[in-house]
């Protein structure tokens, strides 16, 4: 499961929203985001592979492995301004979304060509992130306005993936994941945004923030290409 409540992610940006930062320090901010959220990435992926051999263990045990995941990210917030803890708590969390993930990457590499759907979903995933990001810089508009419509149409989206759950309909599955696509591509531009204005409390925050905006879009294109790609 890859939806999260992102208040996390922004509530240390409220207070900072619009702050007048020296330019410099600022693009520190932003080189040391990237840096952690590349990292992120590969510890992310790590996760995945580990868990891949395990993944009927870790399916069977997958609510508890969510809730750890879970309170992961919220301890997260906590622990951002304590050096060292800080970082084993965010790589934690990251390698744990690697976990949880791997049933569904061992389901999909099950399917005939799985292993190209799972590239090319990683690869569209790479170019809708990269195009969001290079529009947030260029683009003129400002949408670290859109931060409470942004939340509803989450909180929204989880809704109806809970809903699923029960109904296990693959039609609204296609529309949830759908769905997912287009508000988390909208979430890089807003994310993107507010890295480069300063406007997160740590770069942890803001690594984070564009880890879990790359997470959804490529899980949700995941199921989407595995929907469209089984025979079934």
């Amino acid at each position: 499961m890859g939806l999260y409540d992102r208040e996390y992610a922004h509530e240390g940006s409220r207070g900072f929203e619009m702050a007048n930062k020296p330019e410099a320090q600022i693009v520190s901010f932003v080189k040391e985001t990237y840096k952690l959220f590349a990292a992120s990435m590969m510890a992310g992926a790590v996760g995945a592979y580990v868990g891949i051999p395990m993944a009927e263990t870790i399916q069977a045990n997958f609510i508890w492995l969510f809730i750890l995941e879970i309170g992961l990210l919220i301890g997260l917030h906590f622990v951002k301004h304590k050096p060292g803890i800080n970082l084993l708590v965010m790589f934690g969390f990251v390698f744990m979304t690697g976990i949880t993930l791997a049933p569904l990457l061992a389901r999909t590499l099950g399917m005939s060509g799985g292993g190209a759907v799972i590239g090319n979903a990683f690869a569209m995933t790479s170019v809708i992130f990269g195009s969001m990001s290079f529009f947030a810089i260029k683009t003129t508009k400002d949408f670290t306005g859109y931060s409470k419509p942004l939340m509803i149409a989450l909180f929204v989206v989880i809704g109806f993936s809970i809903l699923n759950i029960f109904l296990g309909n693959p039609l609204l599955q296609v529309i949830i994941a759908g769905a997912v696509v287009v508000l988390f591509s909208i979430l890089v531009i807003f994310d993107t945004q507010n890295i480069i204005r300063g406007a997160y409390e740590t770069p942890i925050d803001g690594a984070i923030a564009l880890y879990l905006d790359f997470l959804n879009i490529f899980t949700a294109l995941l199921q989407l290409f595995g929907i469209f790609g089984n025979d079934d």
